[in-house]
This record gives structure tokens, sequence and C-alpha cells, in this order.
């Protein structure tokens, strides 16, 4: 017999109510809520935040958050739609709008870029001589926090859940590993699951439970002015849209006749965990709300003789990534997290906790939220109080795609590194990896090349070396460091058959073989795409996109099975292009012929003096092989295959050149190109049934004569009917490369659409895939 599960809800402010309310409505209904302040003014976030819901986000998943949030709290009455309006005193910031006008519309969100006349007609406060332009967005609003969460809370107890205020909790029980109950002031109540909703004290319950939040607590202002007569006579508490100015990092909203001033201009203000009291408000710092006082009267002259007349400085959570923390631990079976999650996505979220913890296929995915995302170095406390002050400063700040962050770093570099820096490495940086982006030794190769120069924003990050260093990839051999490309040992009695129930591989064939393959999740959707290189009967390392893969694999490998993140322990390298086994093949014993050594093969060698496992792969379309080895051996092999490669012209290539190498041969990134919210049929990476129906859409191939960056719309008879996802310029083809999801019917080689590039449409054509080398002669040669 299945019992339902106990579950206890830690928090009972509006994330907790929320996920009681959608948890109830699939039936789970032994649900106990607590929180250790009254119910529902706790002394949290929901309790003195100011509700503004911009739903306008670069991240998909957010935005749809936040579109359900703007859609349960309307029903329920706890919603006022007033919409937003976002403005620009600047040039800089107007492109910017339209930018964000962009990422609306791709993410289904009405939105438009309003001239200074118009803006002034939406609000009072606004004077069309201080402005550029606005972004109005008509579902933006205030959600009226308290009344949310009383009203989601009283549905859950409609069904069963049960509330109790004033109810610390002390302890999370547990044993063998697992979760068994939570310690309270009132003594303990027994719980199969533990989901802790509770802000900027979750990492003080999360250590409970031996889990290090990656959280901080950050103050924030928000001032209130005397009235104002330009507001006066509001028959509502909120008449007008919301407003943002981004420029000058303030947001602002109306009650009544007074005005609320957000500002986030000031330095970061960290609280320890362990120094919180029992609420997230403290004094407000009037001379940190200074310069916020000054903006606001030259933006608003309506307001220049106004007076602040209450402030305080209220405390939100912030993370490494700027994302929410969701997910089950990985330290305590039956303990998960909704942490870090404002107001603006609190529906949204709580709807995906809810989809995840019953095993309903997600509405949302909410893979790049799980709380396990975070490399170990990501974890420690020092990084992650200098990444979320980081994320504080930056929250309203024009991030380019490619940006990086520029404290702390560097973290972690290759063994090739110092080798790279002498050739004058740019780089950019992932999950904690020096990456060459490309490399200033390579500009003679210009010399009598033709490179395509992109727009303004596309050019930021970007050098026409990297043009150079594509070409030549293709003309003769370069090196490209994969040292962060996650590497996963698996091995042990029953290896086998344990990734052939984890993957869509067929591990059928022998040691040697390397298949491309998926992880896919139980609704058939993509998890991960992965390589399985089969190195003995029960030896296999896979090639993977993320420290999610590892665990993922970790947490199903039965006993006699060992999975072991082996990057940090190793490097390697991509020697890739025509001239490649020209170079490689001298340099060792072993037989790298194309008979010997075939395409989607693998093998231990020895290369000069460096014992390798060689995969014959290429993620950029040549010939070569992916070599790595130990991190103590990787400058060795550096230095062996750098200077065997003089006589053949070899270079080394950056990420910018590996991009629109991979574009031109089609090669989808994870987490970009496709995600968890994406089956394997529509990203084109398996073939449907016999007979079976076709998706709705596809990712497409899209040619233009221009660059873009990516999570643009796309539109078609001049309606959105998609978005961009990867981009770049084919230096080898001279065309630029956009890959998109579309509908099916407008996915058919020469059909045309728009891209919405800024405040521009830019012609693209549906073109079929793979643009280079189709018949894959390079590649097998």
């Amino acid at each position: 017999m299945v019992t339902e599960p106990r579950v206890v809800i830690i928090g009972a402010g509006i994330v907790g109510c929320a996920v009681a309310d959608e948890l109830t409505a699939r039936g789970r209904t032994r649900i106990t809520v607590l929180d250790q302040g009254p119910l529902f003014e706790t002394g949290g976030s929901t309790s003195h935040a100011p509700g503004l819901v911009f739903q306008t986000n670069p991240n998909k998943a957010m935005a749809e958050f936040a579109s359900y949030t703007v859609e349960k709290y309307s029903a329920l009455g706890a919603f006022d739609l007033v919409g937003g309006l976002e403005l620009a005193a600047a040039p800089d910031r107007l492109a910017e709008l339209h930018r964000r006008q962009g990422w609306a519309t791709s993410w289904g969100i009405e939105a438009r870029v309003l001239d200074p006349a118009e803006c002034a007609r939406l609000h009072p406060l606004v004077d069309a001589d201080r402005v550029l332009g606005g972004l109005h967005v008509p579902s933006d609003g205030i959600a009226r926090a308290l009344d949310a969460a009383a009203a989601q809370a009283a549905a859950a107890r409609e069904r069963g859940a049960v509330f109790h205020g004033g109810r610390e909790v002390l302890d999370i029980a547990q044993q063998g590993g697992r979760v068994t109950g939570v310690v309270t002031s009132d003594g303990q109540i027994p719980a199969d699951i533990v989901l802790c909703c509770a802000g900027i004290w979750g990492p003080k319950i999360a250590r409970m439970a031996g889990m290090a939040l990656p959280l901080t607590p950050l103050a924030h202002q928000l001032a209130w002015t005397n009235p104002i007569p330009a507001l006066a006579g509001a028959a509502t508490e909120a008449a007008h849209p919301i407003l943002r100015h981004q420029g000058a990092d303030l947001y602002f909203r109306e009650r009544f006749d007074r005005l609320g001033i957000g500002n986030y201009g000031h330095e970061p203000l960290p609280v320890r965990p362990e120094d919180l009291g029992e609420n997230a408000i403290s004094a407000f710092t009037e001379e940190d709300f200074a310069e916020a006082w000054h903006e606001t009267r030259w933006l608003f002259p309506a307001v220049k003789d106004a007076k602040v007349e209450e402030g305080i400085n209220g405390l939100f959570s912030f993370t490494p990534d700027g994302l929410p923390l969701m997910g089950p631990s990985r330290e305590l079976e039956g303990f998960w997290v909704a942490e870090a999650v404002w107001i603006t996505h609190s529906a949204g979220v709580a709807r995906a906790m809810a989809e995840w913890m019953t095993g309903e296929e997600p509405v949302t995915q909410a893979r790049e939220c799980d709380v396990r995302r975070f490399e170990e170095h990501q974890r420690g406390p020092a990084y992650v109080r200098a990444r979320d002050c980081q994320n504080y400063v930056e929250v309203y700040d024009v991030l380019h795609p490619l940006q990086p962050m520029e404290d702390p770093r560097p973290l972690r570099t290759s063994p090739f590194y110092p080798r790279e820096q002498a050739l004058g490495g740019v780089f950019l940086e992932a999950m904690g990896w020096e990456r060459p982006q490309w490399y200033a030794s390579n500009a003679p190769l210009l010399q009598g090349r033709e490179i395509h120069e992109p727009g303004e924003w596309a050019a930021r990050y970007w050098s026409p070396i990297a043009g150079a260093e594509a070409q030549v990839t293709r003309e003769r051999v370069a090196l490209y460091d994969m040292t962060s490309l996650k590497r996963i040992e698996v091995s042990g009695r029953g290896a086998r058959d344990f990734l052939a129930s984890m993957t869509t591989a067929r591990l059928e064939r022998g040691p040697g073989s390397v298949t491309y393959c998926m992880m896919l999740d139980e609704h058939g959707r993509v998890l991960s795409d992965i390589t399985v290189a089969r190195l003995g009967e029960e030896e296999f390392q896979v090639g993977a996109n993320n420290v999610l893969d590892a665990d993922h694999l970790a947490r199903h490998a039965p006993e006699t099975v060992v999975v072991r993140d082996i990057t940090a322990g190793t490097c390697c390298i991509g020697v890739w292009g025509p001239r490649a086994r020209e170079l490689v093949q001298p340099l060792t014993e072993d037989d790298f012929s194309g008979e010997a050594f075939r395409y989607f093969r693998c093998r231990r060698a020895v290369v000069g003096m460096v014992p390798v496992t060689a995969l014959r792969v290429s993620y950029v379309g040549e010939l070569g092989w992916e070599l790595s080895t130990t991190a103590d051996m990787g400058l060795k092999l550096w230095d062996t295959l750098w200077e065997a490669g003089q006589e053949h012209g070899i270079i080394a290539g950056g990420r910018a050149a590996f991009n629109s190498l991979r574009l031109e041969k089609g090669y989808r990134l994870f987490g970009t190109d496709m995600t968890s919210e994406h089956d394997p049929v529509e990203a084109g990476l398996a073939k449907g049934p016999a007979g079976g129906p076709a998706p709705a859409r596809r990712l497409t191939c899209l040619t233009l004569d221009e660059v873009v960056m990516g999570k643009e719309p796309v539109y078609a008879g001049g309606d959105p009917v998609g978005y961009v996802t990867s981009a770049a310029w084919g230096h080898t083809i001279g065309k630029g490369i956009a890959y998109a999801w579309l509908p099916s019917p407008l996915t058919a080689p020469g059909t045309t659409v728009q891209i919405g590039y800024f405040d521009r449409r830019i012609p693209a054509v549906v073109t079929e895939e793979p643009l280079f080398d189709p018949g894959m002669e390079r590649l097998r040669g």
C-alpha cells in the first residue's frame, strides 16, 4: 500500500503558502506549515516587500514563473493589474529597453517600447523631457503579498493542510541519511519530506540538515514620501503603472498619494544568517539614500518639493547566479528547498516545486534553478558572499550575454593556462574556468582575410581574430582547450547495464566505442546530451555538461557502480583540422589511421611521453581527437603537440571560433539550444516513431546577413512565432547563423521569417542543416 508522505513546510510566507496550495491541489493533503512568526505577517520579506511584478527577464523560466504569478494572484483578487513602465534616460538604456522588449516577446509577454509623450500620458509623474522612452508591459503590476499568502493558505486548509504560527524550528530530525521529522519549540512533528521556504533564514534551517545553502541576506532600501500633489485624489492604492529607472538603480510604486522608492544604488549591505533576528527589516540608513533621492527628484520634477517620511532597509535573498534555489538536497534524503524566491516569481516557483515533488510533468523547466547546480568551489562561504554582493550591485545593470564575472578571478585554470597567457589569450569565465575566447598572437592571421564585422552590441567580447581562427581551423590544425568539459568516470560491475538504463545509448558495442546519446527524465524530456566512451568492459568515460549530470548518475548508481567526477584532476585538448592526423600520428606508436581509428571510436594511447585517452569526436566538424590526460601531464601534452605542430601551421583556437564552427555543423548546446522542456525529436536529435504525430515545434536553422546574440523573438507575417537560441557568424560559410524554436509548419527550408533585433527586424531564411560538410567527409576522413 502506498502511503501519502507527510510533508512539513518551514516558512508561512508567500512561498510556503503557495507551495501548500499547489501541493494540496494535487491531492497531497498531509501537510503542516510552520513559521516562527505570526500568520501571515511572519516578519520575512512577504511582510515588507513592495510586491512589484515586472515579468520581463532574460531567463525564460523566470519570466514564466512571473507570468503564472500574475495569472494566479489575479484570480485570487490579490493582484493590482496596473501595468509596468521601465524608463530610459540615456541612449544605452533605451537600446536596452528594446532588447528587453525582445525577451518579453520571445517568452509570450505583451510589451511595447513607448516614446516620451506616451510615457508621460501613462503616469502623471513622468516628464517627457527627462526620458527617451519606456518599456510598457500592460500585464505587470502589484502582488499584494499578504493577501495572496492568506488566500492560498485558506485554500490549502480547506483541503486538509495545517498551519502553525509561533513555532520556531530548532532542528531537523533524521535517521539513516533521511528526514524523519522537524523539532520545534512545541515538540517534534514527524515528516517524510521537509521543504524549507524560510527565506533569509533558509541557511540556518539548511545547516540543521547538513546543507550549506548558497544564499546571502542583503539589505535593500525602500522609502515613502509625504503626499505628492500630482498623485492627489487617488481612489485606489495604485492607479498608474509601477515604474523602474534601472539606469539609476531605482523602482517606484504608489501608495495612494505617496510614492514608494526602492533603491539598489547603495553599496551591498550583507547580513550574516547567524546574526538575523526575527524580522527582515533593519534601520533605514539615510546616507545610503542620498543619491537615490537626488536622482528621483531629477527624474520626476513633480516630486522636487516632497520629503521622505519613512523608510526601511529590508532584507532579501541573493544567490551566486541570481536564480532561486529549488529542489532536493544531495546531503539529506527527503529535505527540499525553495529559497531565494521573490514575490514576483512565487506562484510559478511553487507550481514547479509541486510538480517536482509529485512527479507531475512540469509546465516550466526548473533544472537551471536546481540547488545542486553549483560546483564545490561555488558553495564556499567566501565565494557565495562575494558573488551574492556582486549580483546585488548588478541587479539592474545592462549585462552582455558574454559578460563574465570580474571577481573572484581566476579560480579554475587548466594546465595549459600559462601557454594560453603567453599567446595573448583573452579569457572569459564559465563555472569558474578561465576559457580563452581568442588569442592576440593570432592577429597576423588576419592578413589577406575578409572577416565579417558584427554590429556594436555583438562586437563586444569579440575580435576579428576569432574569425581567422575559425577559418584556419578548417584549413590546417588547431588546439582547443576543452578542459572545462565535464568528464565523469563510471566503472564497476554492472556499469554497462546501468548506463544503458540511464541514457538513450545502445551499448552493445564493445570497448573502443563512443556513443552520442541523451539522459531523459521520466517524461521523455532531455536532461542532458552526453558522449559515452567505453574504455573497458565495465569502464566508461562520460562527457557531460554540468555538475547536475554527475549528480544524477551518482544518485541512481547501484552499489557496485562507482561514479566519479574526474574533471578537476584531468585536462583535455581538442586537436582538430584537416592536418590533425599529420600532426598526431608521428607522435604515437598507436595506429591513428582512418581505418584503424574510425570516427566515434576511442582508445588509450601515448602521445609523445603522455598517456592519453583519445576520443575521435569533434564538436567543430573537423578531423581530429579529444585527447585527455591527468592534470600533471597537461602542460607536457600541450608542448608536445605545439612543437610538432609548427611545421603544420598549428594555432590555438578560442571559444568564439569554436562556437561559430559548431553552429556551422549544427551541433546543439544543452542549456542554450535545448533544455529539459524539450524532447529529442523536436530538438532534432532523434526521429519520431513512424506514422507518429509531428512535433508542434522544432529547433530550426536560420541564415541571415547579420549577427544576432540569442533570445531574440522570431516573427512571421508580423506575429511572434518563436525565439532564437544560439547565434554566430559562420566564418567559413559567409553567413550569419541562428538556431530558433519555431512552429513545425514554419520549418520547411526556404521559409522566410524576421528576427527582432533591438528596434529592427532582420530577414532570415530557414535553411537545411548542417550548413557545413553535410556528407560528413571531413569528419570521417
